[in-house]
């Protein structure tokens, strides 16, 4: 039997009591190399959920299995909008380990944008590392071709297409090795550990 909830004459009829504001949320965390961008997969494969106890949190933009680094991660359905959306041109800079020795004219067609086969990358910025970038060794480690050498270089672009810079330096003779994101906007690495994350405002 249904129970009667209509109010009799004179009687208010009873508020439902309103679930309390989410406070926005904002994590940055430095994905390790082979976990998927998400919190479950049906085939046992290495996800967030290894790293990330936090409820209510996902990733905001992708980042590749086989790449590392930087990917930001909220509760907050408007600041994944803003970060993810394309529209909004957020920059994104990697360090990626090219197989070859990088010169100006591969360097230049990076800077001026790459026709790819859905169409030409916008302009981007890119230059090379002197030094190789003082990072955590992957696991497992990047296989080398003995004969031909690597160098790193510092690419950051504005648009978030399917493996974009693989495709990107590979276009370009520069097959890429490995690749770590370090920086989204106004947000940077900085020296997180691979699986380790911090917490920062939930504004941009």
């Amino acid at each position: 039997m249904s129970r009667n909830t209509r109010s009799t004459p004179g009687q208010r009829p009873r508020r439902q009591a309103k679930a309390p504001p989410v406070t926005p949320r904002l994590l940055l965390l430095n994905k390790p190399f082979d976990v998927l961008t998400q919190f479950a997969d049906a085939d046992g494969r290495a996800t967030l959920k290894a790293y990330v106890e936090v409820p209510g949190v996902y990733p905001a933009g992708r980042l590749d299995r086989d790449s590392e680094g930087l990917l930001l991660l909220t509760n907050d359905g408007q600041l994944q909008a803003r970060i993810a959306d394309p529209r909004h041109k957020l920059p994104k800079t990697y360090w990626a380990q090219v197989e070859g020795t990088p010169g100006e004219e591969q360097l230049q067609r990076l800077r001026q944008g790459v026709d790819l086969n859905d169409g030409p990358t916008l302009p981007a910025e890119a230059r090379l590392l002197a030094e190789p970038p003082a990072l955590w060794e992957r696991d497992p480690p990047v296989r080398f071709r003995k004969s031909v050498p690597t160098a790193w270089i510092e690419l950051t672009i504005r648009e978030g297409r399917n493996r974009q810079v693989r495709r990107m330096t590979a276009a370009v003779g520069l097959p890429t090795l490995r690749l770590v994101r370090v920086r989204i906007g106004p947000w940077t690495l900085d020296d997180l550990a691979p699986g380790a994350w911090r917490e920062v405002p939930a504004q941009l």
